[in-house]
This record gives structure tokens, sequence and C-alpha cells, in this order.
């Protein structure tokens, strides 16, 4: 075998993953929130989730964006796991489409056919509106031009006459076990490494296709790819949160149990899909000749197909009755971690392991922002509860507590920050763009707030610590109106953080941001009048002006988020 037709071969295979790749994401990007939508609105039971995660997973080419999905929704508690595993489900038949796609590209000759699909692929990308079908011409276009390339070259290499390939082959015995053992951890393997059960799929096309490798084996290597997928999964979940972990578990053990009862009913499954495909299992070169052996070969290709949907479903049928059981089973081996969740940073939505679709990365940073601008509205809440602490043990401990959520509101602006940035880094939509640009500003306003809030905290402690004179009534009365308007405007923040912003009315937060301006005029100028009359030292009122600016600022802080998040701007009075 030479080195060019080596070369060929990787490279055709780099063609078609880069294809799928494409593909995905562009589907993605056409149909991205639409898909969301309907996988909120349609798993309301075990069935509609499977279906629905059926047609989501063979709209976006992606079971890792349907998973991701599906995911996120848990986390935002709009899915139950019960339910989310139903999806998982349908995602493992969705995905078998991909093998339909490549069996039907292994078997006719299509390469002449891409050709016209990339001139019109060019065309509908300048005219801009349509680049997204540009997009997706041009990812099924390299991937059916790489699997054309791919058949040409299994044909070049004569697998099916090579010796020491037959040999390699020959040396295991078709009806052991134990073979199938051995090529059920290889498929694992190559999946793993490769990272792409699609590529390894297409591998096994071209070994069967040529008669080089027995049908039986060639099948066994499908089901490692299934398994070797789904380790993927799960480590990309470690570092994920624990309903994630939860969502990646329930797919392997989907698919591991889908292995285990089919080595059961192995020859006998294989045999009935094959009947149903029209292939010959009894067929061999020698009682045959080699024309009619390699004509009946080429429909090997859909045999693997037709393997890989059969099983699938097979398996969605047996376990969609078990899935509350399935659920007990997945929260008994992933117990959520024992920590104060309000002292510990780690983000809860967003790691680097969904990666894989950026599109739906954007959804899984809006979710850490949400969690990102609650947490500081409990931040404002301790500085609220420091102004009145009277115990000295206990002033200290909420000081310590401001404290570390400043350094955690730090960390979360520069973990948010880069995570959009390697998303950013990304084809995007125009619209998924624009959305990452207001998230930072969003995260980078938000981290300002914490700053306020730390700010009074040091303002309130400089004045216990330096036994300074306590505040009026008045002055106390005051502070706590000031806080209360401050503590409103976070809520509301919140309500729209967490909502859609189309039902959130963004002139309520500016008519509260100059209430609290024109406040902060009043008790400004009311200030100096009370301090020439000696009614509280000038050191007392300038650490309360310290504060009730500080609270004006955060509101200000405030009014920046919702603009971001709204897309708008406050109208210059």
């Amino acid at each position: 075998m030479s080195i060019w037709i080596v070369f060929k071969l990787l490279g055709s295979l780099a063609l078609l993953m880069f294809g799928m790749k494409s593909m995905s994401e562009s589907l993605q990007k056409m149909a991205g929130p639409q898909l969301r939508h309907v996988l909120g609105a349609m798993t309301t039971n075990r069935f509609t989730g499977v279906i629905t995660g059926m047609f989501v997973t063979a709209a976006v080419q992606s079971s890792t964006a349907t998973t991701v999905m599906t995911v996120s929704f848990v986390n935002a508690g709009l899915l139950t796991l019960a339910q989310a595993i139903s999806v998982i489900m349908g995602a493992n038949i969705g995905t078998t489409l991909t093998a339909w796609i490549m069996s039907a590209g292994m078997s006719f000759d299509i390469t002449s056919a891409v050709y016209p699909a990339f001139f019109l692929g060019i065309i509908l990308i300048y005219l801009k509106r349509y680049r997204y079908i540009g997009d997706f011409l041009f990812g099924l276009s390299f991937l059916l031009l790489g699997l054309g390339t791919l058949r040409l070259t299994g044909t070049e290499m004569n697998l099916g006459e090579n010796p020491a390939v037959l040999d390699f082959f020959a040396s295991f015995d078709p009806t052991s076990f134990t073979t199938t053992l051995i090529f059920l951890l290889l498929g694992g393997v190559m999946t793993f490494c490769v990272q792409s059960s699609a590529a390894v799929m297409a591998i096994t096309m071209i070994l069967c296709s040529s008669g080089a490798l027995p049908i039986y084996q060639g099948i066994a290597l499908v089901m490692g790819e299934n398994i070797g997928t789904t380790i993927t999964s799960n480590l990309a979940a470690l570092s994920a949160n624990t309903q994630a972990r939860r969502a990646a578990l329930s797919h392997m053990f989907f698919n591991l149990f889908g292995v285990v009862w089919m080595l059961f009913v192995f020859r006998p499954f294989i045999d009935a899909v094959c009947g149903m495909v029209g292939y010959d299992v009894t067929m061999t070169k020698d009682n045959v000749g080699a024309q009619a052996f390699m004509a009946n070969a080429a429909k090997l290709s859909f045999v693997l197909a037709a393997f890989h949907t059969c099983f699938n479903v097979a398996n969605t049928f047996i376990l969609i009755w078990f899935i509350p059981q399935i659920e007990r089973l997945v929260c008994w081996i992933i117990k959520p971690k024992k920590v104060d969740e309000e002292e510990d940073f780690r983000l809860h939505f967003i790691t680097a392991g969904f990666m894989k679709t950026p599109e739906l990365s954007v959804l899984e940073a809006q979710k850490e922002i949400r969690s990102f601008s609650e947490r500081m509205q409990r931040m404002f809440g301790m500085v609220r509860e420091l102004l009145v602490e009277k115990d000295t043990a206990a002033f200290s401990k909420l000081f310590s507590r401001i404290e570390k959520y400043e350094s955690i509101s730090d960390s979360m602006e520069l973990e948010i920050a880069k995570y959009l940035d390697n998303v950013s880094d990304a084809h995007l939509s125009d619209d998924t763009k624009a959305k990452i640009r207001a998230m930072l500003r969003e995260i980078s306003e938000l981290e300002s707030i914490g700053d306020a809030c730390y700010n009074m905290a040091r303002t309130i402690t400089r004045k216990v610590q330096n036994n300074q004179d306590h505040f009026t009534e008045k002055q106390y009365e005051h502070m706590h109106q000031m806080m209360e308007l401050t503590d409103n405007a976070l809520t509301q923040m919140n309500q729209l953080m967490g909502g859609r912003k189309e039902a959130f009315d963004v002139n309520k937060s500016f008519n509260l941001e100059k209430e609290i301006n024109n406040f902060r005029t009043q008790l400004k100028s009311q200030n100096i009048n009370d301090v020439n009359n000696h009614e509280y030292t000038y050191a007392v009122g300038t650490i309360y002006m310290d504060i009730i600016n500080e609270c004006e600022k955060l509101c200000d802080y405030v009014v920046n988020v919702v603009e971001a998040r709204m897309g708008t701007r406050q109208k210059e009075a």
C-alpha cells in the first residue's frame, strides 16, 4: 500500500469529519432557538420525549447538541431528569440518520453531484441572508465528497484481494464469542481515539463492503462505537454539575445495557437485519464467484445502517418502561456534593466539555450570568445586615463573607469572559455574536455591583473600627429607604435575567433609577444643612453620604445590565 493511498484515506476521513461538523453547526444556527422551544414544550411524557429527542437530533445531526440542550433545561428546572433520559434515548435513534446518509454515499457514486452543491452553496453564502443554508450545503457536500473519496480509495486499496488484510481478519474465529468481544473493544477504543463515531462507521463500511471484514465483526465494531461515544461524553461531564454527569451516565447505561442484551441474541438479530436488507449471509467468494460476492457485499453498508437503527429502536423500546428506575440508579451513583453553594465558587452551567456546540454554549452562559446576578443581590442583602449588626463577632464573620463574595464576583467575571471568548472563536450567527457582546457587558457591570457592595461594607467597617459616633435615627431611616430602592432595582434586574425580555417593562428600571438619583440629590443637600446645624459630625456625614452615593452608583450598574440585556439605551433627559 503506497503512502499516497494512506494520505488519501486520512484526508477523506478528515473531509468527512469536517463536513459533519460544518453541517451540524449550520443547522444549529438555523434552528437553534426554535429547537430549544420545541424541546421545552414537547417533552411532556416519556414517549413525546423520545420522539422529540429523535427529531431534534435528526434535524441538527448532533446527539451532543441535543444532550447539551436537555441538560441545560434540567438545570433550569424546565425538565426533570426522567424527561431528559427519554430525550437522550430519542437522540440515540435520531443520530442513526447519519449512518443512512453514509451508506448512501458508500453505495452510489455521488461525488459528481457535490460540485453543483458547492457552487450553489457559495452563491447563498455571498447572499448573506441565506448564508446558513449555504454553510449547510457546503458541510453536506464535504461530507459526501469525503465519503465518495473514501469509497474510491477503498476500491483502489483492493482490500478484498489484499492477502495481509484477509489473513489478519481470517486469524479471528468468526463463530467465537471472544472475537465479537475483541471487535467490540476495538470499536470503542477507535471511537474514543478518533472522537468521531462517523469516521469509525465509514471505515467499517469500507472494510465490510470490500469483502475484507465479515459482517458479524463489522457489527461488533458498530456496537463498540456506541460505547466509545458515551465514554467521551462522560469524561467531558466530569467537570460539569451533578445533573450533567447524571445525564451522561444515563446515556452510557443505555448503550451498555443495549450491548449486553444484544450479545445474547447477536447472530439471530443480525441474520434478521440481513434478511430485511436482502443480504445473503451464507454467500462466499468460493461458491458463487467474485462478481456475485462483491455485488452481495455492496449491500453491507445498508446492513450496518439498518442494524444501527434497529438496535437503538429495540433498546429504546425495552428501556422506555424503566426510566424511573434508571433515574434512581444514576441519582444513587452520582450524589450531589455536600458543599455550601453560597460560599463555594464553582460555575454551575458552563463547562469545557460542551464546547462542541458553540451556539448552544451561549444558552449555558446566559444561565451562569443569571446565577451571577442572583449572587450579587444576596451580597447586597449581607451589606444591609452589616449596617445594623451590633455583635462584634457576627459583624466580623459577615464582613468576611462579603469579602469572599467580592472575590467570587471577580472570579466569575473572568471565567465567564474566558468561556465566551472561547465560544466566540467559532463560526457564529450574527444574533449570537451580538448576544455575546451584550453578555460581556453584563458580567462587567455585575462585577461592578460586587465592587459597590464591597465598598459599602468597607465604609461601614471603617466607621466601626474608628469608633465614630453612631448614625442618627433619621440617617438610618434614609439609608434603609435608599437600600430598599436599590434592592428593588436588583430584584427587577433578576426578573429580567430569569425571564423573557419581551415580557419585561424596561421603563420600570429607568424610572426607579431616576427616583434613586433624585433621592440621593435631596439627601446630599439635606446632609450639608444637618452638618451645619451640628446634628452630627462632618466625619459621620461623610461616611453616611459615601454609603448613599455607593447605592446610587450600584443602581447605575443595574441599569447598565438591564440595557445590555434588552439591547436598548436609556433616552437622555
